[in-house]
């Protein structure tokens, strides 16, 4: 049976990429077992160039990308100026934190969708009140 729907940060889609990574497999354990998937267009944005600061090959972060869209469970969300601009009150309201734009679209995005798990290694879900997976 399937689990619950999570959201999918960009920390997260590199765990799954990367089978050296410490957390890969309870990432594809979290995956295989959720029901539904979200993310944005966003943590895309932010996943190819985190994977080569990482270390890993473009080409092979862009193939990941692309197969990742094909999961049928997942559901990619398009950023409108509405979310966008949420998120960037969030982070006026928030100085006293670190979070990146990208975050705070995240935390808008999981708010709107009911969403309380998110498969990433990132605190700043946990300061905002979401479940972190991958600790």
């Amino acid at each position: 049976m399937k689990s619950k729907s999570i959201f999918v940060d960009t920390s997260g889609l590199l765990c799954l990429h990367d089978v050296t990574e410490k957390r890969h497999d309870d990432a594809i354990g979290l995956v295989t077992s959720a029901r539904r998937l979200f993310t944005t267009n966003y943590v895309l944005t932010e996943f190819v160039p985190l994977s080569e600061v990482r270390g890993h090959d473009r080409n092979e972060a862009l193939t990941f990308l692309i197969d990742f869209l094909l999961v049928p469970r997942l559901e990619l969300i398009w950023i409108e100026p509405n979310s966008h601009n949420a998120a960037m009150q969030l982070l006026q309201d928030r100085l006293d934190k670190t979070y990146s734009l990208c975050d705070a679209v995240s935390f808008v995005v999981m708010r709107e969708q009911g969403l309380t798990d998110a498969l990433t290694t990132d605190r700043h879900f946990e300061q905002e009140g979401f479940v972190r997976l991958l600790k």
